[in-house]
């Protein structure tokens, strides 16, 4: 993957109707969700590092309990109604919020409470968000997508702490959780009024069991080596660039002795990184490549991580946090879009939800940690032990890089219907395939090496084991034997899970094979 593949102009996604409409409603409640971020921390800070960082741990450990819960639903149901039903019931809680604060009985544990409460209704709601974009932009859209993606929370982060900031030195920090409250409404108008109902899962996909799909979406990523490697470069980031976000309401308080409005500021400056970064995305992307955007993306964040453990100057903090805007939104592109380019949609929302497993989980737990290290052994400990967390992760890019050029994830319907003379029932199984092939004697070492690939597909379809066997009496004979769990699950092979890298690696193992190979299915004999 010698780049993020966002072709094209850095906005081309916005000439979309829809995302462009998804997109203005989500800043709008993005805004709104760092107003009451400002708020909820603001209201902590008083009380020491560790508390404060709590906030961020509460909004995003939920998803460590609800991540892949929350993937197997948005495969199964509709996933409209089931994003209205999520940004509903986040509205309500935010209201709730508002009321108790505006009220004056809201202590810090109600606080963090309720904070928890929303971080489940969020990382329910993110697998089914995040499988909607690849049917909103074209397949080369998804890399400015996934830039614009993380601008918009950016610029999110720095205009909504900003008018936190002022809201709550204006009026309290009960009006940062009414506007949030308030801020859920454009989405639930666009997803009511323009999102069709065709984006949900086909009745194919809703007739799968809930603990088969959960099943189903464990092996696919256990045999799926660039995404993997994507989770692996995800946990390598993001703990050690939660730092920043975890730890700068204390440095603008204990370090730089700034207001609301002044870590407000530093913010501002975030998201005004975030938008440059934006901009140069696909000219750097085509340049220095994946891996390259991510070394960048490190080593900038370690860099604003190591000023701002030593300066006690305000506006040198504000220049440094400017690249880390730009680090962040580099980083989450490229991990995004290679993501989204790798997947299936009939496992799409599992897989991410596996993503944002690693990626909020790493958030939140970088955040409890860093709180905890600053509370003890003080900010520049903290600051300085993330930035060398980010450090090793740049180093192991060499040896760890993001997979190149995996992805072909259309579905294709190039696998043969079985031919059978009794039809078994969805249920019947497990299912016993065959494969048998006939390879040359100088052909074999480099067949057996191909066929791992082809394991891999089998395992990511549905195979429950697998193994390539070779005749004792007749070497040039090879066998390829696989389990599947059902007959349903090994017909949603070949109608829904067999796809364009599938048949790529099947037909690079068969360059090797002479003549047609036979294929037999057997059930388990039962009484």
């Amino acid at each position: 993957m010698t780049s993020p593949r966002s072709e094209g102009p850095a906005w081309a996604p916005l000439r979309e109707r829809v995302f462009r409409a998804l997109w203005l409603a989500q800043f709008v409640s993005n805004v709104g969700g760092w107003m009451q971020t400002v708020g909820a921390q603001w209201l902590l800070v008083g009380h020491g590092a560790a508390l404060v960082s709590l906030v961020q741990v509460a909004a995003g450990l939920p998803v460590l309990l609800l991540a892949l819960p929350a993937g197997v639903l948005a495969d199964l149901v509709d996933r409209r109604r089931l994003l209205i039903g999520m940004q509903t019931a986040m509205a309500a809680v935010a209201a709730v919020l508002a009321a108790l604060a505006l009220l004056g009985v809201l202590g810090p544990w109600s606080l963090l409470a309720l904070t928890f409460l929303l971080g489940c209704l969020t990382a329910l709601n993110g697998p089914a968000w995040q499988a909607l974009q690849p049917g909103l932009v074209p397949r080369e859209q998804l890399g400015p997508a996934a830039a614009l993606g993380a601008v918009n929370m950016n610029v999110s982060r720095a205009i909504g702490p900003a008018l936190g900031g002022a809201l709550v030195a204006a009026a309290g920090v009960g009006w940062t959780f009414a506007f949030n409250a308030l801020s859920f409404a454009g989405i639930l108008l666009v997803l009511l009024r323009r999102l069709p109902a065709a984006s949900a899962p086909g009745r194919a996909q809703e007739r799968e069991h809930a603990l088969a799909a959960l099943h189903a979406g464990g092996r696919y990523v256990r045999s799926a080596p660039g995404v993997r490697r994507i989770l692996l470069r995800s946990a390598l980031f993001v703990p050690g660039a939660a730092a920043v976000w975890a730890l700068l309401p204390v440095v603008a308080v204990e370090r730089l002795g700034l207001g609301p409005t002044g870590y407000g500021v530093l913010l501002a400056a975030v998201g005004l990184g975030a938008v440059l970064a934006a901009a140069a995305l696909p000219r750097l992307s085509a340049r220095l490549g994946a891996n390259g955007m991510l070394a960048a993306a490190g080593a900038l964040t370690a860099t604003t991580l190591v000023v701002t453990a030593v300066t006690t100057r305000a506006v040198l903090a504000a220049l440094v946090l400017l690249p880390a805007g730009a680090a962040w939104i580099w980083g989450l592109s490229v991990l995004n879009a290679a993501l989204q380019l790798e997947l299936p949609n009939w496992v799409r929302a599992r897989a991410v939800a596996f993503y944002l497993l690693v990626f909020q989980g790493g958030n939140a737990l970088g955040a409890l940690v860093w709180g905890q290290l600053a509370q003890r052994a003080g900010l520049t400990a903290a600051l300085g032990a993330a930035a060398a967390l980010l450090t090793l992760g740049v180093l192991s890019l060499r040896a760890l890089p993001l997979l190149e050029d995996r992805a072909d994830p259309a579905l294709s319907d190039t696998w043969p219907e079985p031919r059978l003379t009794i039809e078994p029932a969805p249920t019947d199984g497990p299912v016993l395939v065959t494969v048998e092939y006939r390879v040359a004697d100088e052909h074999a070492p480099a067949f057996v090496r191909a066929m791992r690939e082809v394991e891999d597909s089998r395992r990511r379809t549905g195979a429950v084991s697998w193994g390539l066997y070779r005749d004792a009496a007749a070497p040039h004979r090879f066998i390829e034997a696989f389990t599947v769990v059902s007959w349903a699950e090994h017909l949603a092979q070949h109608h829904r899970r067999y796809t364009g890298i599938d048949r790529r690696f099947e037909r690079t193992a068969r360059e090797f094979v002479q003549g047609e190979p036979l294929t037999t299915h057997a059930l388990l004999a039962r009484e």
